[in-house]
């Protein structure tokens, strides 16, 4: 029995739309489910609505949300006093003891990080949650990790469990077997090995493409499901992806040179596997954004001023505010002292930087005239976060994961952007261009990379 044959009134100060309202009806009438429904078209206060019209209905009676650690506070917790002003939340964050007194209050909604469950298991396990969802829901696509058994041994025939993500199977086919085995465990093999092998075609040793068939058979495995895209439910401004080039430096040219020699002098003759690739393009990328690690672990810092200065000119360019994303932290450590030095109002969000932290900066990002621009590294907030107050997105360096990439693109492009969007991607290197040059055709780096890699080194 769902929301359309059950009187409900949304609660909290604003009203679904119709895909919201549509996407709340399909979580009532499944008890296992996914929506994939894009980024920033609500998929949050969906959830919050159905659950909260399941413990109306007395089939529900307490929630666990699992979510990154960047969105428990100005995601989460945020919508669920928007959305649900009459139900307890609380977030479940801090050292072992602090997160079991916290659980045991007794709140109606406990919000935690996926890391965190593993840590207080025995305590949630006892909790009484019955209805579990989790957001951006790819951080289970591994069912080897301790993160998925974890969950997994949480999750009861009875456990309602509602997975969310606008980006499923993004970087492989591979990655929905265990999203699936969570949701509809039936649908696959026992074993992952077997489900690679339905949907990855072996070429090499070091080398699986996808088989023509393999969308039908994620498709098939990642059901019950549903899916709005943005263009389907939002009415939202144009987003434009631009590039800007930049001169490398004398400095960055001569060692991007040198590692580039080192480099095709290590593969000569030698079988090129997927990690070796990797962390060779990962060092080309780290010379041109501006700071490498060497082998002994020190950090070799470059002069970033031809970039910096086109960097300048887009933030002088921007109407509204602005994103920088760097993948790299020694990186940021350098372009914001050059930001600050030049008296830019600018704020950091990366792992060392706390939830609560995060949750204040976000907030007067949204809110108040300063910062105007934050610099961002990708994974820490790529999620969930909604930062409208911005209406451009640079791209100091490429990232290699589409997901990571396309989520962040989002993080402006969503509900209540009002201004025309821009994404610039600077680049200066071979590295860098070929990067962007899959990430705009859409294309899994992941599994191009050591092709990509042998590209650049011709």
């Amino acid at each position: 029995m769902g929301l359309a044959t059950q009187k409900y009134t949304f609660t909290g100060k604003y009203k679904p739309f119709d895909h919201q309202r549509k996407t709340a009806l399909f979580f009532t009438q499944h008890q296992k489910s996914f929506c994939f429904n894009e980024q920033g078209t609500g998929k949050t206060a969906s959830a919050i609505w159905a659950s909260d019209f399941l413990m109306q209905q007395g089939k529900v009676k307490r929630v666990l949300v699992i979510c990154p650690l960047s969105i428990m506070d100005s995601a989460w917790r945020n919508d669920l006093f928007d959305f649900a002003p009459h139900r307890t939340v609380a977030v479940a964050y801090g050292e072992s003891k602090k997160r079991k007194s916290i659980i045991e209050q007794g709140t109606d909604y406990v919000i935690i990080n996926y890391d965190g469950v593993e840590i207080v298991a025995d305590t949630i396990k006892k909790g009484g949650f019955d209805l579990v969802i989790v957001d951006e829901a790819t951080h289970y696509k591994n069912a080897q990790t301790r993160r998925w058994k974890t969950l997994n041994k949480l999750l009861r025939d009875d456990t309602w469990l509602w997975m969310m993500t606008g980006t499923p199977a993004a970087q492989s086919p591979v990655d929905a077997y265990g999203l699936a085995k969570l949701v509809n465990p039936t649908a696959v093999p026992r074993f992952g090995g077997s489900f690679r092998d339905m949907v990855m075609t072996k070429i090499t040793n070091f080398k699986w493409i996808p088989k023509e068939n393999a969308t039908t058979t994620v498709h098939r495995v990642l059901q019950p499901a549903i899916r709005f895209t943005k263009e389907e439910c939002l009415d939202l401004p144009s987003m434009t992806y631009v590039k800007r080039a930049v001169e490398l430096t004398r400095q960055q040219k001569k060692y991007y040179e040198q590692l580039k020699k080192k480099l095709v002098l290590q593969i000569t003759g030698e079988q090129v596997t997927a990690i070796n690739a990797a962390v060779g393009m990962n060092k080309l990328l780290q010379i041109s954004a501006g700071a490498v690690y060497t082998d002994d672990g020190a950090t070799l810092e470059f002069d970033i001023k031809h970039r910096y200065k086109v960097l300048k000119e887009v933030i002088d360019e921007s109407s509204q505010k602005v994103l920088v994303f760097v993948p790299f932290r020694h990186a940021i450590n350098i372009l914001t002292d050059r930001l600050r030095k030049d008296g830019v109002s600018v704020e950091v969000i990366q792992g060392s930087v706390s939830a609560p932290a995060r949750t204040n900066i976000f907030k007067q990002f949204q809110e108040a005239d300063s910062p105007r621009v934050l610099v961002i590294q990708p994974a820490s907030a790529a999620h969930g976060v909604t930062l409208t107050a911005a209406n451009t997105v640079v791209w100091w360096s490429p990232v290699s994961s589409l997901e990571t990439y396309a989520q962040a693109n989002a993080r402006v492009h969503r509900s209540g952007q009002k201004h025309k969007c821009t994404v610039v991607q600077l680049q200066g290197s071979d590295a860098e261009k070929h990067v962007y040059r899959l990430l705009d055709s859409r294309l899994d780096i992941h599994t191009k990379i050591t092709d990509l890699y042998k590209e650049i080194l011709d």
